[in-house]
């Protein structure tokens, strides 16, 4: 299984020193936060995406997804007006532009909360027309999207294994898959396995963190009460051959060398 490194981590770093150290230490793949100061998309699409190829170039480690930010300040495609849906939409398919301009293999895009006002309803109808959307031109340009749940604590809608195959299957776009991230599946007492079981060969990536067993902290592996190394053997055994991304954010900012050597010293012992 191939790992990577979210370099999220090193937003206070310049975005050339987190592919150095992923060569460095071994990651296979960088998974490329897509906010400033590294790679938002608006400014990638305005010269600084040179920057990006110039860094896969130079250390030979690619991007295998791109993960720009959407689900709070300034974009959140599952609330605000009709003119900000629209705003929203326009920005996540240049980020889609951006992603397959760069060579990943997929741009993430996650679920933001959809208000506290609207309707179940009215949130599944919104979402749909979004991803929908969003598929129609990931096939235009030739690029995947992955989905990914979030937990209940950062979003009031696809929160679960099942909602996540349920999107799938009615937009049914072969350039829209999923994902997981160990956090929230924990979160909604679910497992990946659950995740493989639904979607099979639609469950294209993993989010690997541990957790802690109430909140939505993303925790160093081997940090919290999650069996990483029996998930990682058992979806491999089954059949998973998607990577899993080590998903460090905010908790690591200080020292995001440090941390990230050593969740993958940690996650290569766990795969054996």
């Amino acid at each position: 299984m191939e790992v990577g490194m979210f370099t999220c981590g090193y937003q206070h770093y310049p975005l050339k020193r987190a592919f150095a150290d992923a060569r460095e230490m071994g990651y296979d793949y960088v998974e490329l936060w897509g906010g400033r100061p590294h790679a938002f998309a608006p400014d990638l699409a305005r010269g600084e995406l040179k920057e990006v190829l110039e860094c896969i170039q130079r250390t030979g480690v690619p991007v295998r997804v791109y993960t720009p930010e959407h689900n709070a300040y300034p974009y959140n495609y599952m609330a605000g007006s009709e003119a900000q849906w629209e705003d929203a939409m326009s920005y996540l398919k240049l980020c889609l532009d951006m992603g397959k301009a760069m060579g990943a293999r997929y741009t993430l895009i996650s679920v933001g909360h959809g208000g506290c006002t609207a309707s179940r309803r009215e949130l599944w109808q919104r979402l749909q027309k979004s991803l929908r959307l969003l598929a129609d031109h990931a096939e235009a340009i030739g690029h995947t999207i992955l989905l990914e749940a979030l937990t209940a604590m950062e979003s009031n809608l696809c929160t679960t294994a099942a909602e996540v195959c349920q999107i799938l299957e009615e937009v049914n776009s072969p350039c829209l898959v999923g994902m997981c991230d160990t956090v929230a599946a924990a979160a909604a007492r679910e497992s990946p396995l659950d995740y493989y079981d639904r979607l099979g060969s639609r469950m294209a990536h993993l989010h690997l963190v541990d957790f802690d067993g109430t909140s939505e902290t993303h925790l160093l592996p081997g940090e919290g009460v999650l069996p990483l190394g029996q998930l990682l053997r058992e979806l491999e055994r089954r059949g998973y051959d998607g990577g899993a991304t080590i998903e460090l954010v905010t908790a690591y900012l200080a020292q995001p060398a440090l941390y990230a050597r050593e969740a993958l010293e940690r996650v290569r012992k766990m795969l054996g």
